[in-house]
């Protein structure tokens, strides 16, 4: 009788630290998502008025601005979807985006950039464009350059897309939006890697095209990259990238 009571006292005393337990556990993952929702928010709203406060005077600026517009779109959808830490993380992340977008505009009309901003991921693999390159491939011409131009207006903060660092810079068109729809790279991707930033100090790709997809653990077979994070860190919306680029052909290099 005695055994069978302390038996007794023993399981409700184990199930009751067991609930203990999960209750704890689920208070603490709350918590975790209530102080990263508000750290998201932050950050969004931050980009959210720059957004409004600031308004282009070329074209580099204007396309800044309409990228960091987008990416401010962006976070607010994901931050009404958000359900975990995780997601949450994200909406911060597509914020800090923004804000490189806001950066560059504010760097392209000659005003102070503003303080530093958390590093995005696979930026600094990715590396920078640290001159100005004008190349030809499949009879188009492509631009990059470290500060913003007439020729090129198109600014990436650097990251990772559809598994190929891309560095960060100005350029002529923004010919990654297709994979970053996407989430892959087309047949032709290899040889603009390579004609844009071979021999680039500073890029990705300074050593060649396999260097730098090798970077991010690519894998060349086939002419597509396999194996890596669709979307890169730049997954979102897709931007609403729904025109051709000025007239930019992407079926016949992707």
């Amino acid at each position: 009788m005695v055994g069978s009571l302390l038996t007794l006292i023993v399981l409700v005393a184990v199930i009751a630290g067991v609930v203990w337990l999960v209750r704890q556990r689920s208070a603490e993952r709350t918590n975790e998502l209530e102080d990263a929702k508000s750290e998201a928010r932050r950050w969004v709203e931050r980009l959210g008025g720059q957004v409004y406060a600031l308004n282009g005077t070329d074209d580099a600026s204007k396309q800044a601005l309409a990228d960091a517009s987008e990416r401010f779109t962006a976070a607010g959808s994901q931050m009404e979807q958000a359900r975990t830490t995780a997601q949450t993380r994200q909406v911060t992340e597509t914020a800090y985006e923004g804000l490189y977008y806001v950066r560059a505009a504010r760097t392209a009309m000659g005003m102070d950039p503003g303080p530093e901003l958390p590093p995005l991921p696979g930026q600094a693999r990715a590396g920078a464009v640290t001159e100005n390159r004008e190349v030809e491939v499949e009879g188009r011409s492509y631009g990059a350059s470290p500060e913003p131009s007439d020729r090129n207006s198109h600014f990436y903060p650097g990251g990772t897309v559809a598994g190929r660092p891309v560095p960060r810079g100005w350029y002529s068109e923004p010919w990654w939006k297709p994979a970053l729809v996407a989430g892959a790279w087309g047949v032709g991707s290899a040889l603009l890697f390579t004609s844009l930033f071979a021999g680039m100090s500073g890029a990705a790709y300074a050593d060649g095209f396999s260097d730098g997809a090798a970077m991010d653990g690519g894998d060349m077979g086939g002419g597509e990259l396999g194996g890596g994070d669709p979307g890169g860190d730049m997954a979102g919306d897709g931007g609403g990238f729904g025109d051709d680029g000025g007239g930019f052909d992407f079926g016949d290099l992707f």
